[in-house]
């Protein structure tokens, strides 16, 4: 297409177009243009293309569909003054631009879904969907996929996608969009005051956690440069269960968690090879549970400064990691799906009691040990008396 396009672009569009792995995922909050971006870039994708391309943009149902990604589509293209009639078919939900052809599809629909290839696909929104519906779009796409969502909850992203090396993650919240009115911003920031959760999700466009689970937290790339190593925590386990290594470190009032371990089947002597080949230092502490006294005896043995620790205080240890905020790496998976799973048991009316589920905590309970042994203030409550 000849001549010069001239669009008004946010850094989020800069930081899609730059990206060049496979998979690039925009996580962000309302408004921040995420959506906006990606379809510019798919635009611009487009026209520049000389060779027969498919674009696929797809969302979970056609009626939300139709009311948000494809009428930004649109409306794109008429503010660039490419839109035309003759190539937009209404009824297969379609448009040719340059060698492209564009299509809009639902999951609902699973002669699209299970389909014929594509070259590039977008998914809307793509926490909608079920890790199925990704699969059988993914495997059909030839060149890249495009995701978006606000992170309102885990999903098959964080455990099936997250962890991948051909993957660019751009975080985008409203600040990111020069174009919003005073009210608007305004709207957005009132969350702060009126809901916390929400706040996080839709302002700062960050992973707040479900409602029910016991801990909150928040992803981080790694751990800060300027955060101080308190020790390791570790969770025996074999057959059935893993064995889980955490590390854990503090600043202020901020915890910095990262999986080194998470495993079935481990022995003592496999365990203490990989804290050598991690060049964990004899002198650093490693807390355990106190119930596995000959495990902590053997690894002691390999001269690695392993202590028990009360494992049974777990309500003592939950109020101690609840007194920080609590991030965790994001190559962690293990340790972000206990958090996203561990929970109160509820009684028959639904209501939480102050008993955690015993199910999802061997990471956690791992910190939990550093917690009781490092981070516990034992004299808090207590008063020196004089009688007179």
């Amino acid at each position: 297409m000849d001549g010069e396009l001239t669009i008004q672009a946010t850094r989020v569009f800069e930081d899609n177009w730059n990206a060049k792995t496979r998979f690039v995922v925009n996580i962000g909050g309302s408004r921040s243009t995420k959506t906006y971006s990606i379809l510019q870039l798919l635009i611009l994708t487009a026209i520049e293309s000389v060779e027969p391309l498919v674009i696929s943009i797809v969302r979970k149902s056609l009626p939300s569909l139709r009311i948000s990604v494809m009428r930004d589509f649109f409306e794109i293209l008429k503010d660039m003054d490419l839109y035309s009639a003759d190539a937009h078919n209404k009824t297969e939900n379609t448009y040719i631009l340059g060698n492209a052809l564009v299509e809009f599809f639902s999951i609902d629909d699973a002669q699209k879904r299970r389909g014929s290839k594509r070259d590039i696909l977008f998914i809307n929104e793509a926490n909608e969907l079920g890790y199925e519906d990704f699969f059988q779009l993914n495997i059909r796409t030839t060149q890249r996929v495009f995701l978006d969502f606000n992170p309102s909850e885990i999903f098959w992203y964080n455990d099936k996608v997250m962890g991948r090396e051909d993957l660019t993650i751009i975080h985008s919240t409203y600040l990111d969009n020069p174009f919003l009115n005073d009210e608007q911003i305004n709207e957005i920031e009132r969350l702060k005051y009126t809901d916390e959760q929400y706040y996080k999700i839709y302002a700062l466009g960050e992973f707040a956690g479900n409602m029910d689970t016991i801990y909150s937290y928040s992803l981080i790339d790694e751990i800060p440069n300027t955060a101080q190593f308190i020790a390791f925590g570790m969770d025996f386990g074999f057959t059935n269960d893993p064995t889980a290594i955490i590390e854990v470190w503090k600043q202020d009032n901020n915890l910095y968690l990262e999986e080194l371990l998470y495993e079935k089947g481990r022995t003592n002597d496999e365990l203490a090879a990989l804290l050598k080949a991690a060049e964990v230092d004899r002198y650093v502490e490693i807390f355990a549970d106190y119930a596995e006294p000959k495990s902590i005896e053997e690894i002691k043995r390999f001269g690695f400064n392993i202590k028990p620790t009360d494992g049974k205080q777990i309500l003592l240890g939950i109020d101690v990691l609840k007194r920080h905020k609590l991030h965790v790496v994001k190559s962690s998976l293990n340790l972000i799906k206990e958090f996203n799973n561990y929970k109160w048991i509820k009684d028959k009316d639904g209501n939480p009691l102050n008993k955690p589920v015993d199910a999802f905590n061997h990471a956690l309970d791992a910190v939990r040990y550093v917690a009781l042994s490092k981070l516990k203030q034992t004299n808090v409550g207590k008063y020196n008396v004089r009688i007179i």
